[in-house]
């Protein structure tokens, strides 16, 4: 036989023998090159915001913008990563999903051993199969309504206009689950900076006066007034809602996403500055005054605060239990209601 020959039919031979060919992932390895590929999604998203937010702090810096612009500019920024996060994560979800589904129907010694059944009381089982963490983290960016009351005070009363006072958020959370071996209940915890701001009405401006910040009314006509605080804080919330359990072969995770979820709890911490902003026209001139000033403000911040949503959304209010001002001042409490989003 000719050796040409010989060498035609082991290559032929050799297609057929699948030792000789490169073996196919396995349902865990192809779940685990996309939970990493999650992870590169999100860092590439937070990423492309903190590049956008630096150009946006530029501009202010060049006077460009002003600071209410800026804002409004980092607010559409962080809601439109917090998409793309959400979009891209859920096509990985899905392809993880019917992967997951997949391996257990192809997998044949799953029928006789205790991946076969669903008793979640098996402790053994559990801890063989628990391989992520019990904790995730996730970016949180909340925007909305701000104002300030008086004990007993209505919004109709307010000295704050209630559409122009505004309040942004942006923070980390880590979220935990209480118990190992289910998902309703989950420890939520971090930090945020907190930008509250205040827009007087009547023309009216804030004045230090000793150990007294009191509005009053400007000699001119103000086509801008406002005051902002800013904080940082350590919010700590209890979240309970349903999730749905998701298993491979080597791991086994928890998803609240399309899933309605409640969070109670509450934040403290610190008064890291405020300022006065105000434009008017003097002298047939436009003019802007930035105003630093101590303003009497508590530098210790606490409160209450709460969201109701679904999925990454949710409606969200906070309620600072301390006064804005120290004593004799009256006490005048910060409050927000807004939208809150939750990137995984």
């Amino acid at each position: 036989m000719k050796k040409t020959t010989i060498y035609l039919l082991l290559f032929i031979f050799s297609l057929g023998i699948p030792s000789l060919q490169a073996q196919e992932e396995t349902p865990a390895e192809k779940i685990e090159k996309l939970e990493k590929e999650k992870e590169k999604i999100i860092a590439e998203e937070k990423e492309a915001l903190k590049k956008e937010v630096e150009k946006i702090n530029l501009r202010l810096e060049k006077k460009e913008i002003d600071w209410e612009k800026a804002e409004e500019l980092k607010s559409e920024a962080a809601k439109k990563h917090a998409l793309n996060i959400e979009n891209r994560v859920a096509i990985i979800d899905n392809q993880i999903a019917l992967l997951s589904r997949d391996g257990k129907e192809k997998d044949p010694d799953r029928e006789n051993d205790e991946w076969g059944d669903d008793d979640d009381d098996d402790e053994d089982d559990w801890h063989y199969k628990s391989h992520y963490s019990r904790t995730t983290t996730h970016l949180v960016v909340a925007v909305g309504f701000n104002n300030a009351l008086l004990e007993d005070q209505s919004l109709n009363d307010s000295d704050f206009k209630i559409g122009g006072s505004r309040f942004f958020e942006l923070g980390m959370a880590w979220k935990t689950r209480v118990f190992e071996q289910s998902n309703w209940l989950r420890l939520r915890y971090g930090f945020s900076f907190q930008f509250n701001g205040l827009k007087p009405t009547d023309n009216r401006y804030f004045v230090e006066n000793g150990d007294l910040t009191q509005l009053q009314e400007h000699e001119l006509d103000l086509d801008k007034s406002k005051f902002r605080m800013d904080n940082l804080v350590f919010p700590v919330h209890f979240e309970l809602g349903p999730s749905k359990k998701i298993e491979t072969e080597r791991s086994v995770w928890f998803s609240t996403r399309n899933q309605l979820r409640i969070g109670l709890g509450g934040y403290a911490g610190f008064n890291i500055g405020q300022r006065q902003k105000l434009k008017f026209e003097e002298n047939g001139e436009k003019v802007k005054q930035k105003l630093k000033a101590g303003y009497n403000t508590n530098e210790f911040i606490y409160g209450l605060s709460g969201y109701l949503g679904w999925g990454g959304t949710a409606l969200y209010v906070k309620y600072d239990l301390n006064p804005i001002f120290d004593d004799p001042n009256p006490e005048l409490r910060n409050v927000s209601l807004g939208l809150r989003f939750d990137v995984n």
